[in-house]
């Protein structure tokens, strides 16, 4: 059913009838909601009217929104997906698509109309992870990676609603930033004493489609975007030539992956530890979740335990399982003389207690040991790679570079962390620059000489005052 713009005011008795039916259907509604101010335009308001409705009822099911899947979202679609990423198997880049846009984009809306669109196998690539093992990674194509996003442009506008605040992974107005901020007043405020850091063992990998697919058709049971995303759930996988089905798993790299990952969770996780574990709690509690990586604060042990002892139980249920050799209770209480607190690790960060400059004991945040290292381990092998490339050009990727972790890491408590990358930048990139040639090398005052004034680097900064 396609929203039809009214030109002519209706009675409050039609109005009624009106809401009351578009609200049963699950449709979008077209009523204004004040007589004297003009029509509007149907895709100016579409989304708005769609948030509307699903804060309005918590229990509306959507079942008609494949259609607003249009030329206009397509191409809105298009300018947002990230246009450097790597081409999926077909190699087609969005430079040559660029080359004949409209055409290219017509050709893919009429083949959703006709039901004719086939998701392309995603093509996987590996990547290290800290720990020397290795991270699959989903590249799908291009026309893939359009639809994802006008589909994920569409499901967003609904889940978000739903979603809680303590939620911050891949949502706008929310950011890790926010999530730091918000443990450390938890902590503070609830008077925390212990810490469940747990760890989803491979977490994409394993998210059940049949399950999945369930919990979507709870708030929207629309054919048409169920078929699409049960298309690109069984696409398969295409590594060094071969093809690969599964029926468990979301490729880490989709478009689409980073929502379904967040309304499975909210599922899984959040909604149970409001509904059911908050309310049996003795003492106060909160989690924080950024996508699969969640802490839980407890101000009780007793609470924590039954927890920790339920926790595995709970995603087991829906085809997942804890990594327990990373999963672990952590004490975390105020420093005594006689006790020391442990720490813990949090979206590239670690939380401890220390003093402040009232001798107060506060909640501190520095650079995780392992991302430092990691950072500057990769600078390295960069100035290495890049030892031979024009000095300005070094410089200018350089900068950006540590930019780049000031922006991130630039956080109070943290400074003498940035410095540390600062003056480790310095050093390497005057190593690998002696090496350039055998002619001689630049001593230290020469080449501080030379970054005063030629190549001035970003001094570290606190840019977050959290």
């Amino acid at each position: 059913m396609e929203d039809t713009q009214m030109s002519q005011p209706i009675s409050t008795e039609n109005r009624g009838i009106a809401e009351q039916r578009v609200r049963s259907l699950g449709l979008m509604s077209n009523v204004m909601e004040d007589e004297s101010r003009p029509p509007m335009l149907i895709g100016e308001t579409s989304f708005v009217r769609i948030r509307t409705l699903a804060e309005e009822d918590p229990n509306l099911v959507f079942i008609s929104l494949a259609h607003r899947i249009d030329l206009s979202l397509l191409k809105e679609s298009f300018r947002q997906i990230r246009k450097s990423g790597a081409s999926g198997v077909d190699g087609v880049t969005a430079k040559e698509y660029a080359e004949n846009l409209e055409e290219n984009l017509y050709n893919l809306y009429q083949r959703l109309q006709r039901g004719q669109y086939v998701a392309t196998p995603v093509k996987r690539i590996w990547i290290p992870k800290e720990n020397g093992k290795m991270r699959p990674i989903g590249i799908p194509a291009l026309e893939d990676k359009i639809v994802q996003k006008a589909v994920e442009t569409i499901l967003y506008v609904i889940y978000d609603v739903d979603f809680y605040d303590f939620s911050h992974g891949f949502r706008k107005k929310h950011s890790q930033h926010m999530a730091i901020q918000e443990i450390r007043e938890q902590c503070l405020k609830l008077n925390i004493n212990w810490i469940v850091d747990a760890d989803i063992r491979g977490f994409f990998d394993n998210i059940v489609h049949r399950l999945l697919m369930e919990i979507i058709r709870k708030r929207v049971n629309d054919g048409g975007i169920l078929r699409l995303i049960g298309k690109w759930l069984n696409a398969g996988v295409m590594e060094e030539g071969k093809r690969s089905y599964s029926e468990n798993g979301t490729p880490q790299g989709g478009v689409i992956s980073p929502l379904l990952a967040n309304i499975f969770l909210h599922t899984v996780l959040d909604e149970w530890f409001v509904k059911v574990v908050k309310p049996r709690m003795k003492g106060r509690c909160f989690i924080i979740r950024w996508a699969d990586d969640f802490i839980i604060g407890f101000e009780i042990k007793s609470d924590a335990d039954r927890v920790m002892a339920v926790l595995p139980k709970r995603f087991g249920k829906y085809g997942l399982s804890l990594n327990m050799e990373k999963t672990k209770l952590i004490p975390f209480m105020k420093p005594t003389k006689k006790y020391t607190p442990e720490t813990f690790d949090f979206l590239g960060f670690t939380f401890y207690w220390g003093k402040s400059l009232m001798g107060k004991w506060v909640l501190k945040k520095q650079t995780a040991a392992k991302r430092l290292k990691r950072f500057m381990k990769a600078l390295w092998e960069w100035f290495r790679s890049v030892r031979h490339e024009p000095v300005r050009e070094q410089y200018e990727q350089l900068c950006a570079k540590l930019r780049g972790w000031y922006q991130y890491y630039g956080v109070r408590c943290n400074y003498i962390a940035l410095e540390s990358v600062y003056e480790y930048a310095r050093k390497a990139w005057r190593y690998w620059l002696n090496r350039r040639s055998n002619k001689g090398k630049t001593c230290w005052e020469k080449f501080k000489k030379v970054l005063n004034s030629t190549f001035p680097l970003p001094r570290p900064r606190i840019i977050h005052n959290i």
